[in-house]
């Protein structure tokens, strides 16, 4: 891929930043050089506020029709464009085309379609007060919504946080990873060739700088981060000096539990899915995995054959199961992860090694790890690694499981896996975890609200549950009769 200029989009078009400050932004897997990123400055974010002001009076007074059509003509290009787009995503992430060809485009069209459908539906509500009087609601949109998106899933994120703001007659600033800058601009690009007026969707690249000029800026009403507890922490608070809405999507340290009745290759894919699937770079992995003691044996036998069959290579290679994780430090930080799991006692059964033969010696290849002999205590247990990192731990009885599964400050995601039905939804009901799934893992339909609870986060994104944290009420009492005063 030949080296580009990454500019700013603003007001519908790519944009030079004033101060002409820049940084890299490299392929994981090689080093090479992608893009020379412009950086946004507070010059820029005072433009792309004030062109986004300009786009939401006029897009804020579109029908919801109009506004449903564009969505779904924008969902339509970004199919049309997925192998190109696809690939692109591949070079900026390092996870491999297999993965992107198939869900990341693929999301974003998907969200971008059932927004724009569900657009046209939004309303409020009439409420009858006797012959005298009625009230109504108004659903009216926020305002200025800043989304600031996360590394891994950078296409997906942007559709995620652009497609229910844009519904509800938002404008937007969108702020991507400065690891992952270059699908943004392709969004941008796409909803304005659907007819997105001039100014509704922005995207300024840069680092926490940047972001903290967009959650403490008096002109944004909302701030929507994907990304670490530490970052949401921040955000809340520098959100209150204005009172901005907030939505949060956070890391977690999610549980499995595996019990002795489920199928056991089924739980094992569902494990894999959970811990190994884009490199274990997702915030919603179960690297928690409870398995019965009684089926513990065979479920790691199976489970390392397994692990040890994927292939590791060029991301670009469609047969490519393991691309590189997203830069040298993240790479080194796993690395670290998994020799203090060690040092803290666990076993390394399989994996966790550093791939150094040409040409992986070029990027950060790790081979996928399993632990076991994990205890809860141990700091591999507790934290988040977001590397391709699986802790396996034995349970006697669902009692036990629960509790263990609930001993943790997150609750963004659980897996059930058990062939009793009533099982799972008693087990399902007494989890901690806002998004949880039954004999599956990790699968996150655009109808099916996402999100956490405890520190992994506030708010959903997805299903109808997200027109509530991009929208507002406004009641109106209507008086039909005469004025009654005790004046």
């Amino acid at each position: 891929m030949a080296k580009q200029d990454c500019k700013l989009y603003i007001a519908g078009k790519q944009q030079n930043a004033v101060d002409g400050q820049t940084f890299e932004t490299r392929n994981p897997a090689t080093g090479e050089l992608l893009a020379q990123v412009q950086q946004a400055g507070q010059a820029d974010v005072a433009r792309a506020v004030e062109a986004a002001q300009a786009g939401f009076a006029t897009w804020s007074a579109m029908t919801c029709a109009e506004r449903g059509r564009i969505l779904r003509r924008a969902a339509d290009l970004l199919r049309a464009r997925n192998d190109e787009l696809a690939r692109l995503e591949t070079l900026d992430t390092g996870r491999p085309i297999q993965e992107t060809s198939v869900e990341d485009i693929n999301s974003g069209a998907d969200c971008l379609e059932y927004f724009g459908a569900l657009a046209a539906g939004l309303s409020g509500e009439h409420i009858d007060l006797g012959p005298q009087a009625f009230a109504y609601t108004r659903r009216e949109p926020l305002g200025i919504c800043a989304g600031i998106g996360a590394w891994n899933y950078p296409t997906q994120i942007a559709c995620w946080k652009a497609a229910p703001a844009l519904a509800c007659g938002n404008a937007m600033i969108f702020k991507p990873a400065e690891l992952t800058p270059l699908t943004a601009m392709k969004v941008a690009e796409i909803l304005s060739e659907a007819g997105l007026p001039d100014g509704v969707f922005n995207v300024v690249h840069g680092f926490a700088e940047t972001g903290q000029l967009l959650t403490r800026h008096p002109d944004i009403a909302k701030v929507s981060l994907t990304g670490e507890v530490g970052t949401g922490r921040k955000i809340m608070a520098d959100a209150a000096g204005t009172v901005k809405h907030v939505t949060l999507e956070l890391g977690g340290k999610s549980p499995i539990l595996v019990f002795k009745e489920a199928e056991i290759d089924r739980a094992v894919t569902g494990a894999m899915l959970g811990n190994f699937y884009s490199g274990g770079e997702i915030c919603s992995n179960g690297t928690r995995v409870f398995v019965h003691e009684s089926i513990k044996d065979s479920f790691l036998e199976r489970l390392v054959a397994r692990t040890e069959a994927l292939k590791i290579g060029d991301p670009l290679d469609p047969d490519t199961q393991v691309g590189a994780l997203i830069s040298e430090e993240h790479t080194q930080k796993v690395l670290k992860a998994i020799a203090d799991g060690q040092k803290e006692g666990a076993k390394l059964v399989t994996g966790g090694q550093r791939v150094t033969d040409p040409p992986f010696d070029r990027g950060g290849f790790v081979t996928p790890a399993i632990f076991d002999a994990c205890e809860d205590d141990m700091t591999l247990v507790r934290e988040e690694i977001f590397g391709p990192v699986l802790s396996l731990l034995s349970f006697k009885d669902e009692e036990e499981a629960i509790a263990r599964a609930n001993d943790t400050p997150y609750g963004l995601a659980a897996g059930v896996f058990t062939r009793d039905l009533a099982r799972a939804h008693r087990v399902i009901a007494r989890l901690q975890a806002g998004t949880c799934w039954i004999n599956n893992y990790n699968l996150t339909p655009i109808e099916m609200p996402f999100g956490g609870v405890k520190q992994s986060g506030l708010g959903r994104e997805n299903g109808k549950a997200a027109i509530e944290y991009y929208s507002q009420l406004k009641s109106v009492y209507v008086e039909l009769g005469e004025l009654e005063s005790p004046y």
